[in-house]
């Protein structure tokens, strides 16, 4: 499911830094919908992330966070990321050398790596094609494929 939702302009709101209202409406139903109890922590968190095109780490987002004065820690910070990936709102990503990444984009479709950056790049998935793949062991099934192409600069 990817969440999309109107990028509207943030310091809107009631106090400096939060989501306008309709936004804010917005992003306590998803958190409803998807379970999860819309507090002051998650819709300032859901409020950078969902409906916005992002790969971003928990340190980022913490310091985006703290940065703009909300008291947050960055265990808060991690425990609602795992908390919107268990709720299918971002999906984590693996990637060598570097921290855990959350997607905000939770369709299939698959990634360039710039390693010398490092930063990532959306593949749409219909822009490459899987074949060959080997057989599946006995009582499992595919649930996706995800591709990661690591690109560096060339030399020279």
């Amino acid at each position: 499911m990817h969440t999309h939702l109107p990028p509207l302009p943030r310091g809107t709101g009631v106090g400096p830094d939060e989501p306008e209202p309709a936004r804010r409406a917005c992003l306590t139903a998803i958190l409803r919908m998807s379970g999860l109890r819309p507090t002051r922590q998650r819709l300032d968190l859901a409020d950078r992330l969902l409906g916005r095109d992002r790969h971003v780490t928990a340190e980022q987002l913490y310091c985006e966070a703290s940065g703009s004065g909300h008291g947050l820690s960055l265990a808060t910070v991690y425990n609602t990321l795992r908390q919107f990936q268990g709720a299918g709102l971002v999906r984590e990503l693996a990637f060598e050398g570097m921290r855990s990444v959350f997607d905000t984009d939770t369709s299939r479709h698959h990634h360039f790596y710039l390693a010398d950056e490092p930063r990532i790049l959306d593949i749409p998935a219909d822009c490459l094609a899987v074949s060959g793949l080997p057989g599946v062991p006995d009582g499992y099934e595919i649930d996706r494929v995800e591709v990661v192409v690591r690109l560096r600069r060339k030399a020279g």
